[in-house]
C-alpha cells in the first residue's frame, strides 16, 4: 500500500522532468517523399550523396518475397553497391542489431536503408547510430546517449502503423528478460523516407488491420496525453480521422492506393505526435501480451484498447469529447459524456469490422502479477496518461481479456 502511494508522487516528478526534456529535444523532420513510385525517387535521391556501399536492413519474409531485390538492383544501377541484412525479427532484440552492425562494419557501408515495418526501421536506426559513436546498442539505451550524428539513414516503410520513419526513438527487447528498452535521440531520425502505397499494397489484410490499429492507438494515446499540445493535436486528430475513414477500405482492397496513402499518413502523423506526447496504458499492457504470449503488437493493441478507453471514459472525458466533435461523431450541443461515448462506440465498431483475432490463446492468470508490474514499470514516470493505474487495475484488464479468450 505504501508503494502504491509513493509511486505516483515519484512518477509526477519524473514526468515533469521528462516534459521539460521533450520541449528541449528537437524533433527533426525527414525529407518525406509521398505517393506511388516514391521509393524509386528516394533511391535517386540517395545517389546524389555519392554513397559507395549501403546496408539494406530488412526481414527474411520481405527478402524471400522478392521485395528487396528490385531496390538493390536499382541502387546498383545508380552506382551504389548494396549489402543486404535480412535478420530482423518481429520482436527486435539486441543480438539482431549487433549482427547487423557487424555486417555493416565488415563491409564498410557508408549509409543505411531500412525497408520494412517498425522493427526493421528501429534496427536500422540503432545500427546507424552505433556505427558512428563506437558504442554497443546496449550502451545507447536511454536518452541522448550518442555524441555523434548517425550514419546517413533512409527509410522505406512497408507497413502503415508505427510511424518510426519520423520518431526520435527506437525499441529493442532484451532476449533474456524480454524487457523492452527505449533509445531516445533525435540523431536517429532518417534524412529521408518514402511513403509508397505500391510497396504497401502487398500487405495481407491481417497485417494491414494490425498495423492500422497501432497507428490509431498512437493517435488516441497522444490526444489524451497530459503532454498534448496544439501541434500534437493537429497531427493526432488528423490521424484518427484518416484511420476512421480509410482503414477498412485498405483492408478490403489492398490495391486501393488512396486508402494506402491515407493510412501511411495516419501512421506518420501518429509518429510525429508521439515525439512529444509519448504513449499510454494500451501500449504498456499490450507490450506484455507480446512479451509473454507473442501476440503481434498491433493485434495486442486491438485487444487492450477498448478496456483502456473505458478506464479513460471519465478521467479523459472532455478530451475524448473534443476528439469526437473533431471527427464529426458528435455535435457541439451534445454533452461531454454523450460525445465521449460516441468516440468509444466508433472505435469499437471499427475494431469489430476489422479482420483481427482479438483473443489471446493460452493466457494464464499465473502471469498476471508479473505482467501488471511490468506494465506499471513501463508507464509510471514515462507516460503522461490521464490517470495512473495500480496493479489491481491492470490485473482486472488482463482478467477480462482472459475471460474473453475462454
Amino acid at each position: 500500500m505504501i508503494i502504491d502511494l509513493i509511486t505516483p508522487v515519484r512518477s509526477k516528478a519524473q514526468l515533469a522532468a521528462l516534459k521539460l526534456i521533450t520541449k528541449l529535444i528537437p524533433s527533426p523532420m525527414p525529407n518525406m517523399l509521398l505517393g506511388a513510385q516514391s521509393r524509386l525517387r528516394l533511391l535517386e535521391h540517395m545517389a546524389h550523396f555519392g554513397f559507395k556501399r549501403v546496408l539494406l536492413v530488412t526481414d527474411e519474409v520481405l527478402f524471400q518475397l522478392g521485395v528487396i531485390s528490385p531496390i538493390a538492383e536499382r541502387l546498383n544501377e545508380l552506382g551504389i553497391e548494396t549489402v543486404v541484412y535480412s535478420g530482423v525479427t518481429p520482436d527486435l532484440g539486441f543480438l539482431v542489431v549487433e549482427n547487423g552492425l557487424e555486417m555493416l562494419r565488415q563491409n564498410s557501408c557508408d549509409a543505411v536503408l531500412a525497408i520494412g515495418g517498425g522493427s526493421s526501421i528501429d534496427a536500422a536506426k540503432v545500427i546507424a547510430l552505433a556505427a558512428t559513436n563506437h558504442k554497443t546498442p546496449r550502451e545507447l539505451i536511454g536518452i541522448l546517449k550518442a555524441r555523434k550524428q548517425s550514419l546517413p539513414l533512409f527509410v522505406i516503410p512497408t507497413t502503415a502503423g508505427t510511424g518510426s520513419e519520423v520518431t526520435i526513438g527506437a525499441v529493442i527487447s532484451d532476449e533474456t528478460t524480454h524487457v523492452k528498452n527505449l533509445l531516445i535521440d533525435p540523431k536517429v531520425v532518417p534524412l529521408a523516407a518514402a511513403l509508397d502505397p505500391e510497396i504497401m499494397a502487398g500487405m495481407p489484410r491481417s497485417v494491414t488491420a494490425d498495423t492500422g490499429v497501432d497507428a490509431l492507438t498512437h493517435c488516441l494515446e497522444s490526444w489524451v496525453s497530459d503532454f498534448s499540445t496544439p501541434e500534437t493535436e493537429f497531427y493526432s486528430g488528423a490521424g484518427v480521422k484518416l484511420v476512421f475513414k480509410y482503414l477498412e477500405k485498405a483492408c478490403e482492397n489492398g490495391q486501393d492506393y488512396e486508402a494506402r496513402d491515407a493510412m501511411a499518413l495516419a501512421a506518420n502523423y501518429g509518429g510525429l505526435a508521439l515525439n512529444k506526447t509519448a504513449l499510454g496504458y494500451v501500449h504498456a499492457i499490450a507490450h506484455q501480451l507480446g512479451t509473454q504470449y507473442g501476440v503481434p503488437h498491433g493485434r495486442a493493441n486491438a485487444i487492450v484498447l477498448p478496456h483502456v478507453l473505458e478506464i479513460n471514459r471519465h478521467c479523459a472525458q472532455e478530451r475524448m469529447a473534443a476528439l469526437a466533435r473533431l471527427c464529426e461523431l458528435a455535435t457541439e450541443t451534445e454533452t461531454a459524456p454523450q460525445a465521449a461515448d460516441k468516440l468509444i462506440q466508433r472505435v469499437n465498431a471499427l475494431l469489430a469490422a476489422l479482420p483481427i483475432e482479438r483473443e489471446v490463446k493460452g493466457i494464464d492468470e499465473k502471469h498476471f502479477s508479473i505482467m501488471a508490474q511490468a506494465a506499471m514499470n513501463e508507464a509510471h514516470g514515462t507516460y503522461a496518461v490521464p490517470k495512473y493505474l495500480n496493479k489491481n487495475d491492470i490485473i482486472k484488464v488482463l482478467r477480462i481479456i482472459s475471460t474473453q479468450a475462454a
